[in-house]
């Protein structure tokens, strides 16, 4: 198998925590985090000199998403990866369901809307343009749960108990796509579960939960089937490195268990997230109903104790 371009892996010397974390650029996702690092900071920096505020943790939230993308692809545990299921695995999990959840929480779309400067009349700028594609019904079918659940779980099982995985890690190209592949189909899947960004597909808080839960549970099933299999069930991971010191039905047992086990992870993190969210909405309503109140002089409370005084006069 010819893994051009992710150095020479048949001598990699037993995998460690610190031989996984060393420096190993991969040029596309290495320039692609940086400008979506630069282009985010560069919306932070525009909202603050005009005064307006943009809250902390979405900043924290949207870096720590890009960092764990970095962490994945721009270190030797890309180069492991390509040999060992477990850390491929790891790398796949964190990809597609961790990063993408990080990146959703710092809200980009909303600070791009906020940032980008107003075309004139009659002209298309940037935002417009995002505008449009937002309201578009290519994006209402791309961001609905008909669609981004099976997308999410055809992802598993259809990449990995088909020819198409081992035809992609055949090479650079086809690895790197993998991976851009994973990133994608997390953002789509999240992105209007989350509902922190706005777009066309919007449910309310149950049934995001509902969508949410419909997806995770494949993944825990993937990950008992590779626990469970008596013999390697992908190619290219069946005859590993001798240098590595590994045993192939080990190791993909443990990327069974490293799927099953981060099944739960988005769960908990999506679910405080609404849960949050919910709280902060139902918050916002009573403070409308309050400042409400006080404009019209609780018209609905003394319309109501009118009801009942009503009431109270008809029975005596």
């Amino acid at each position: 198998m010819d893994h051009s371009g992710h150095g020479t892996m048949t001598d990699l010397p037993p995998f460690t925590l610190g031989r996984g974390l060393a420096w190993s650029t991969d040029p596309v996702f290495l320039v692609g985090c940086v400008l979506a690092l630069v282009f985010y900071g560069w919306g932070v920096l525009r909202l603050r000199r005009r005064g307006d505020d943009w809250p902390v943790s979405r900043l924290i939230a949207f870096t720590l998403g890009a960092l764990s993308v970095l962490l994945m692809m721009c270190t030797k545990l890309n180069d492991y990866g390509m040999v060992m299921f477990s850390v491929h695995m790891v790398q796949h999990m964190v990809i597609s369901m961790l990063s993408p959840i990080l990146l959703l929480l710092g809200a980009p779309v909303t600070l791009l809307l906020r940032a980008l400067p107003v075309a004139g009349r009659g002209r298309k700028g940037p935002r417009e343009i995002l505008l449009m594609f937002l309201q578009s019904r290519l994006l209402r079918v791309l961001t609905h749960p008909a669609f981004t659940i099976p997308l999410f779980i055809a992802s598993l099982y259809g990449l990995y108990f088909t020819p198409l995985f081992d035809f992609l890690m055949e090479s650079r190209t086809g690895h790197l796509a993998m991976m851009l592949h994973f990133l994608a189909v997390g953002l789509v899947f999240f992105w209007p579960i989350m509902g922190i960004d706005p777009g066309p597909h919007r449910p309310g808080y149950l049934m995001r939960m509902l969508e949410l839960f419909a997806g995770m549970p494949f993944h825990a099933f993937f990950g008992i089937a590779l626990m469970m299999a008596s013999s390697p069930m992908i190619g290219t991971y069946k005859n590993p490195p001798a240098s590595l010191g590994i045993e192939a039905l080990a190791d993909q047992t443990a990327a069974g268990g490293i799927a099953w086990a981060f099944s739960e992870v988005p769960s908990v993190l999506v679910l405080l997230a609404l849960l949050y969210q919910w709280y902060r909405s139902e918050q916002r309503q009573a403070r409308r109903k309050d400042r409400a109140a006080d404009r019209d002089g609780d018209q609905e409370l003394a319309a109501y104790n009118a009801y009942l005084a009503s009431l109270h006069a008809r029975e005596g």
